[in-house]
């Protein structure tokens, strides 16, 4: 048994988790502990203080008694607000604290989208204008093209979590470029792990999304290989690729 350790911030998409799970058929465990918020608000001050270290630290003693080999930040803005250097300080000071090996889904996606081959990619934000295009920045400094970023606006993850299939479709074709070798949705508020195969089937290419990318990071870290294919392409191309 991989016992594999997620901090996921609120109660919004956390049901992706089980459900990924289960598609992964095999002897892996993927503990959740939620960490607190504090205000629900897509800004960049706001998202700053929840990835702060106190709150972070605060989850880890219980993902280590459970076993957990790896630990992921499972939240994109609440990582990739801080930039590159200060995103690495945040993974370094969480692999400290919790003695095992850390990451964030700000990193998997970067990592993610290496593994495919995926050097151009399209963006495709829940988040309001100016937190989107950190996101797009964080990704040009994990050297990746970003052919665009199209930001849907919302103001918390209590909306995104509302969305659904019809919601998240549009938003990715809203996303998605002719040169774009894939299609990257950020926010770990927004369940897709249910539409990865029909995501990719319509638009042609891998779509990498915040849940899906975070559990591949913690089995990278694992080193474990597993392969998915309701998961998406990125489940099926083995091993992963160690960055």
């Amino acid at each position: 048994m991989t016992a594999l350790g997620f901090l996921y911030p609120g109660h919004s998409a956390e049901d992706d988790y089980p459900r990924i799970e289960q598609l992964l058929g095999s002897d892996i465990r993927l503990d959740l502990v939620h960490t607190d918020v504090g205000e629900d608000a897509h800004r960049v001050d706001v998202l700053r203080q929840m990835g702060e270290p106190e709150r972070l630290t605060k989850g880890v003693e219980q993902l280590r008694l459970a076993g957990a080999e790896a630990v992921v930040w499972a939240c994109t803005s609440g990582g990739f607000v801080h930039g590159w250097e200060g995103a690495q300080e945040q993974v370094r000071t969480l692999a400290t604290t919790a003695g095992m090996a850390a990451s964030s889904t700000s990193f998997a996606f970067v990592h993610a989208a290496r593994e495919i081959g995926a050097g151009r990619v399209a963006v495709g934000a829940t988040y309001p204008d100016d937190v989107a295009g950190l996101f797009g920045d964080f990704l040009r400094a994990g050297g990746l093209e970003v052919t665009g970023v199209h930001s849907a606006g919302t103001g918390t993850a209590a909306e995104v979590g509302d969305w659904g299939e019809a919601e998240v479709f549009a938003l990715a074709r809203a996303a998605d470029a002719s040169d774009a070798e894939a299609v990257l949705l950020p926010d770990t508020a927004l369940h897709t792990v249910a539409y990865l195969p029909a995501l990719e089937k319509e638009l042609g290419k891998p779509v990498l999304t915040a849940n899906q990318v975070t559990v591949w990071e913690a089995l990278r870290l694992a080193d474990r290989r597993v392969n998915a294919p309701g998961l998406g392409a990125l489940f099926t191309r083995e091993p992963p690729v160690q960055v």
